[in-house]
């Protein structure tokens, strides 16, 4: 049978994309074989633990495996009693939204995860790309679903673990785009970047971050770029900035974890004589290449999400991946 000459074009390319995805997806670094995942390794639940998920650069109107993600998202999350989900940024692509009644809150995120178990509070932050459109229509979403809570650019919070007043988990969800100096001459990000009082928020994040309350047992900080990747973005100037940014603030400050996104791929970075664990959740909607770094611990070119259990002594963070199978766990000790 003959082809014609335009068909064979338009076939490459999708071969290529297919050797390409198929090449990403079984991309994963584990530095402790202690850790490495048995072959039907189990998701680990305790009902005691106050648990979430924590998910981020996923806003595709379902492409890219997002809906198959976001499957295997309300899967868990019904297993493990999930209290609510983590959005690390990049909401909505390809250039965030124009109002809070923009169509894409619709497709991107109402009609994706639609799953009963993932109808508790999501709490996002803003990404680089939110910062193209309009990055207050997603604060003035949160007045519009009931489980969208985004009441500033930036906010904290206070969980109690499992209704336990004396066991606190304090989260601080903070916007971390005009904490780059580049971003104020892009023409994308800028015009909106200026707008905002990077001081301001320092002052306040150095505030809440001073919390002493003695029922506050684990600090947990959430933002879009990360300080450390073993992704594409290693060495770039936003990761830089960031780490000159908030490192001293996090060691100052003991915080636990800081959870991103913005590297399309799922990590856990612990660099030696730091007292923050870095994970990179980004994966929800798109997968990208992973290397080895010093203070590395597990990097996957995986489409996928976390899962968080916390108690008052340890956390427990599961890695999942698009079709459910675990690829990655720790235990995090007090």
């Amino acid at each position: 049978m003959y082809l014609k000459k335009n068909t064979v074009v338009k076939l490459i390319p999708f071969v290529f994309f297919l050797f390409i995805s198929s090449f990403s997806k079984a991309q994963t670094y584990i530095s402790n074989k202690n850790e490495e995942p048995t072959v039907n390794q189990q998701l680990v639940i305790n009902k005691n633990a106050l648990n979430f998920l924590v998910m981020g650069d996923w806003g595709r109107n379902g492409a890219d495996h997002q809906k198959q993600v976001a499957v295997q998202m309300a899967k868990t999350a019904a297993v493990i009693q999930s209290q609510f989900t983590i959005a690390t940024g990049d909401n909505f692509y390809p250039s965030g939204v124009i109002s809070e009644f923009d169509p894409l809150f619709k497709y991107s995120f109402e009609d994706i995860y639609t799953d009963f178990s993932l109808q508790w509070d999501w709490y996002p932050v803003l990404g680089n790309h939110d910062y193209k459109s309009n990055p207050d229509a997603e604060v003035a979403y949160s007045k519009i679903s009931r489980r969208w809570k985004m009441p500033a650019r930036y906010y904290s919070k206070k969980i109690t673990i499992k209704g336990n007043k004396n066991e606190v988990v304090l989260l601080v969800f903070i916007d971390t785009n005009p904490l780059i100096p580049e971003f104020y001459s892009n023409e994308e990000y800028g015009p909106q970047v200026k707008t905002q009082d990077s001081l301001q928020q320092k002052q306040w994040l150095e505030k809440v971050l001073g919390d002493t309350a003695s029922n506050v047992k684990w600090k947990i900080v959430v933002g879009h770029h990360p300080m450390y990747s073993a992704g594409g973005r290693t060495e770039a100037y936003d990761t830089k900035a960031i780490r000159n940014s908030l490192q001293p603030l996090f060691e100052k400050y003991h915080v636990d974890f800081y959870l991103t996104g913005h590297e399309h791929s799922l990590q856990y970075i612990k660099p030696k004589d730091h007292y923050t664990h870095h994970f990179i959740s980004g994966a929800a909607s798109e997968s990208t290449p992973v290397k080895k770094i010093p203070g590395f611990n597990f990097a996957a070119a995986a489409y996928g999400f976390m899962v968080f259990s916390v108690t008052g002594q340890s956390v427990v963070v599961q890695t999942v991946n698009d079709s459910g199978k675990i690829i990655y766990s720790t235990t995090i000790h007090k």
